[in-house]
């Protein structure tokens, strides 16, 4: 999809479409620490939210629906 825009972008105004090309690898460079901070955190809220709910897991018991043949 991001390569039909660019495509789109370069037949409108190829000038803007260049710089684009230029840019983009530079953005998405500077924005990586930022993704790799929300898959930390991400993770740690996940593993959090496993801890708290593991007693309550634990109790309850599980529903196993046997099929009869």
């Amino acid at each position: 999809m991001k390569f039909l825009v660019w495509c789109l972008l370069f037949v409108v105004c190829w000038p803007l479409a260049l710089v684009a090309l230029v840019v983009y690898p530079i953005v998405w460079l500077v924005l990586l620490p930022f993704r790799l901070i929300g898959f930390t955190v991400r993770t740690v809220l996940d593993l959090v939210w496993s801890i708290v709910t593991l007693p309550l897991r634990i109790l309850t018991p599980r529903r196993r629906f046997h099929l009869m043949a």
